[in-house]
């Protein structure tokens, strides 16, 4: 992009948001993306402008790879006989036993702002695995487009299969204490809830603007669970009170949190457009007192 155009954050307005989100959770078609985008905002120059703080930024990180506080390695789960690769971290120099997290992904895989939040997770004190279910195809996604076509090729119980496994990987790890919670982002916010369903081995579910279970299984979670959700992402708004109803009846053990004025994907540092610093924090901070209440 010619660094000489200035971007006008002015027309990224919620149609717009709206736009990008319908095309980074349908078809992925982004020739037909980008002309919805130029008709919208009133040309292909601004469209063009614009796009970078539409998309992630893999270089926006909170915590570096290198962080010398940390000690990472690759894990590798076997699941319905294929490798999936995993991204290990835990605090370094600690001898004694740690509570675990498994941190999953949005539908972009295992990418760089993921990574990012195990680090995160694990200089609070757990043992953190990210499996990466995008490489049960056999490869790992080399971008965030990419990551969202393979995501779409997933068997969904492979998928499934991928984090339980997670689970019990880190509940049975040397370094841990056995207690093992799980948070999930969009595609991962959704998978985090199918775990509080699903996990023997679990103990508390997170879940970031994901899909809910459904009414046949909130009756089935087994573990305390915090959700965080974004009043503009009216998709997900408009199942609230029943979702809320549903809890409520099976007298599930639940926290479920409305940021007001958040856009959908609100904790992603790396998207300028949707990133809201305040709300994020404090979710953030919300999730790791849930931890540390129901696994330290």
């Amino acid at each position: 992009m010619d660094q000489n155009i200035r971007i006008d954050k002015s027309v990224i307005t919620q149609d717009v948001i709206n736009l990008y989100h319908d095309f980074t959770h349908g078809d992925g078609d982004r020739r037909k993306f980008m002309k919805n985008l130029s008709f919208m905002v009133g040309g292909m120059v601004t469209a063009n402008s614009i796009l970078p703080a539409l998309e992630n930024n893999a270089e926006a990180m909170i915590t570096q790879p290198n962080d010398d506080r940390l000690e990472t390695n690759d894990v590798a789960l076997k699941v319905a006989g294929k490798d999936v690769y995993g991204y290990f971290v835990k605090p370094k120099g600690v001898t004694d036993k740690l509570p675990c997290v498994v941190v999953i992904h949005e539908n972009r895989g295992l990418n760089g702002h993921i990574m990012d939040v195990a680090r995160r997770v694990a200089l609070e004190g757990y043992v953190v695995l990210a499996p990466d279910a995008v490489s049960l195809l056999g490869r790992r996604a080399a971008n965030d487009d990419e990551g969202r076509e393979m995501i779409r090729q997933l068997d969904g119980e492979e998928a499934r299969q991928t984090f339980l496994k997670a689970i019990d990987y880190l509940a049975g790890h040397e370094d841990s204490t056995g207690k093992v919670g799980c948070v999930g982002f969009c595609w991962g916010g959704s998978m985090s809830g199918r775990m509080a369903v699903g996990s023997e081995n679990l103990d508390a579910a997170v879940v970031y603007y994901g899909g809910r279970p459904s009414a046949e299984d909130v009756p089935k979670i087994r573990v305390p669970m915090m959700m965080h959700y974004a009043e503009m992402d009216t998709r997900q708004m408009a199942f609230i009170p029943q979702y809320r109803a549903d809890l409520e009846a099976s007298k599930i053990d639940y926290d479920l949190k409305i940021w007001w004025g958040a856009q959908h994907a609100f904790n992603n540092d790396s998207n300028e457009a949707r990133y809201e610093e305040k709300s994020a924090k404090e979710a953030w901070e919300q999730t790791m007192l849930f931890f540390n209440q129901k696994l330290k």
